[in-house]
C-alpha cells in the first residue's frame, strides 16, 4: 500500500514538473517584446495603422504602443531621450539632428512626396512655372519636406528664393492654408491631408513636389532610431520592418479596409483620406530609399540649411535590417508580387 501510494505521489510529481514546463514554453512562445513608436496624425504614416490593426506587429513578436505626437522634433526628442524605440518623423527634421551630433540613424521608409504649393484660383492663373513665384510671398513649415523641395526646385530654376521670394515660416500647414485664405500669403506648402483640404475649401494645387527634376518619389518621412538601439536589438528591429512590409502588401491590396483602419488615427472626411492616400504624388513604402536619402540631403546642403559638408550621411542610412526582413518575408511569402516588387526596387 505504501509503494502505491509512493508510485501515485511521484506520477503526481512527474505530472505537474511537465505541466510546469509545458506552461513555461507557452509563455515563452506567445510573450512579446514592448516597442514604443512614435507618430505624427497623417496619411502618410498608415503602415503604423495597419500593422497595429491588423496584428501583423504581434505576429512578429512586437508589442506595440503607438504614441502621437504634434510635430517631428518632439517625436525625435522622444526617441533621443529613449522614450520611443522608432518612429516615423520626416526627412529634413532628423537631419538637422544629425548635423548636430545626435547618434540616431535612418532605417526605414514610410511616407513618398506628399506635399503641394496651393493658392486661390487668381493666383493660380498667374503662377505658369517656378519661376512665376518672384516677388510672391509664400508661407511655409521650416523644416518640412515641401519647403525643402520646393526652395530647392527654386534654386535649380534659377530663382533666388532668398532674395526674390517672401517666406514665412508657419508652425503648421494649417497655419500655412489660412495664410492663403486670409491672403497675407500668395501661396502656401501643405503636405497631406492638408492638399486635399486645401481643394475643399476652394483653393488650387498649383504644384507637387514631385513634378520637378529630381524630386519624383523623393522620401518624406523616414523610420528612425537611436543608432546604438539597431545594433543591440537587431532582431527586434527586423520584426518591426517586417510588420511594415506585411502592412504595405495589405495597403497596396485592400484599400476600402485601410481607410477605415486609417480613419481611427486621422480624423478628418474618408474622401480626404482616400484622396491624400491614393492620390496623385504620394504613396507609402518601407524601403528607406538610400539613394533618394542622400539626393535629399544634399539638396538640404545645397538650398543652405545644412552647412556641415564633411558628414557622410550614408553611414547614418542602415539598409540591412530592411534587406534582412525582406528576405524573411519572400521566404515565407514567395509568390506575392508586392513583396517581389519590394525586392526590385530594393536592388535599385
Amino acid at each position: 500500500m505504501k509503494t502505491m501510494k509512493k508510485i501515485i505521489a511521484a506520477l503526481a510529481a512527474v505530472a505537474m514538473l511537465a505541466g510546469a514546463f509545458t506552461g513555461c514554453g507557452e509563455k515563452k512562445k506567445t510573450e512579446l517584446v514592448k516597442f514604443n513608436v512614435g507618430y505624427l496624425a497623417s496619411t502618410g504614416h498608415i503602415l503604423y495603422f495597419i500593422a497595429q490593426e491588423k496584428g501583423y506587429f504581434k505576429e512578429n513578436g512586437l508589442d506595440v504602443e503607438l504614441f502621437l505626437f504634434n510635430n517631428s522634433g518632439e517625436g525625435i526628442n522622444a526617441i533621443i531621450a529613449g522614450k520611443l524605440d522608432a518612429g516615423s518623423f520626416g526627412t529634413a527634421p532628423p537631419f538637422t539632428f544629425i548635423e548636430k551630433g545626435a547618434g540616431i540613424s535612418i532605417f526605414g521608409g514610410q511616407m513618398i512626396e506628399g506635399h503641394a504649393l496651393v493658392a486661390k484660383p487668381e493666383v493660380a492663373e498667374q503662377i505658369k512655372d517656378i519661376t512665376s513665384l518672384k516677388g510672391k510671398t509664400i508661407a511655409t513649415v521650416r523644416l518640412a519636406t515641401g519647403d525643402i523641395a520646393f526652395r530647392s526646385a527654386m534654386s535649380k530654376a534659377g530663382l533666388d528664393w532668398k532674395n526674390e521670394v517672401t517666406i514665412n515660416e508657419m508652425e503648421s500647414p494649417a497655419a500655412a492654408l489660412e495664410a492663403v485664405k486670409k491672403g497675407s500669403a500668395d501661396a502656401g506648402v501643405v503636405w497631406t491631408p492638408f492638399r486635399k483640404m486645401a481643394e475643399d475649401q476652394g483653393l488650387k494645387i498649383i504644384f507637387y513636389t514631385g513634378q520637378f527634376e529630381g524630386l519624383a518619389g523623393h522620401p518624406c518621412c523616414r523610420q528612425i532610431a537611436v543608432t546604438e538601439k539597431l545594433k543591440e536589438r537587431e532582431q527586434d528591429y527586423k520584426n518591426f520592418l517586417a510588420a511594415l512590409i506585411q502592412a504595405y502588401d495589405f495597403y497596396k491590396t485592400n484599400k476600402d479596409e485601410s481607410i477605415d483602419i486609417l480613419s481611427k488615427y486621422v480624423k478628418v472626411d474618408k474622401g480626404i483620406l482616400v484622396a491624400e492616400t491614393y492620390g496623385p504624388h504620394v504613396g507609402s513604402n518601407p524601403d528607406p530609399n538610400k539613394k533618394e536619402v542622400i539626393e535629399f540631403w544634399n539638396a538640404m546642403i545645397a538650398a543652405g540649411y545644412l552647412t556641415d559638408k564633411s558628414i557622410d550621411i550614408a553611414s547614418y542610412i542602415n539598409t540591412a535590417l530592411f534587406e534582412s526582413a525582406l528576405d524573411a518575408v519572400l521566404k515565407k511569402n514567395p509568390d506575392n508580387a508586392n513583396y517581389k516588387q519590394l525586392k526590385a526596387d530594393f536592388k535599385k
